[in-house]
């Protein structure tokens, strides 16, 4: 892809495809990162003949009551993640789904490092568990 916008292809919003990465018989395994202020639960799909990960976005209300503050912490992961989702490889697609668990409102910044360090140790994992195959 291009550019360093957002694609729609990019977001995982079939319903079929969340709930099957939060499946735990779910097929190719689910995982699980913590990095506060995010925690990851992502799968990988070689069956799949996608060309792009795709992620998903959750701030639960019992953690920032504010509407406000929970669409401030989307707005903060999504700039976060399309800065840094280089970070992927495109040869094995993932999906993602990046879970807020801090009680308050945390820094850009703070999000930035955990999700270049939840990113990085996807990519690691996939790429280990390539050379494991191969």
């Amino acid at each position: 892809m291009k550019g360093l916008r957002l694609y729609k292809k990019e977001k995982l919003c079939s319903l079929t495809a969340i709930e099957s990465l939060f499946s735990p018989t779910a097929k190719g395994g689910n995982n699980s990162i913590m990095a506060y202020p995010w925690r990851a639960v992502w799968k990988t799909d070689n069956t799949d003949t996608r060309d792009c990960s795709r992620f998903l976005i959750t701030v639960p209300k019992k953690r920032l009551r504010k509407a406000v503050d929970r669409v401030t912490m989307r707005r903060r992961m999504r700039e976060a993640y399309r800065l840094n989702r280089h970070l992927l490889t495109e040869e094995t697609p993932v999906d993602i789904a990046f879970i807020y668990v801090a009680d308050k409102l945390t820094a850009y910044n703070l999000s930035v490092k955990s999700i270049t360090k939840i990113l990085g140790r996807i990519s690691a994992t996939v790429a280990e568990h390539k050379s494991d195959n191969i």
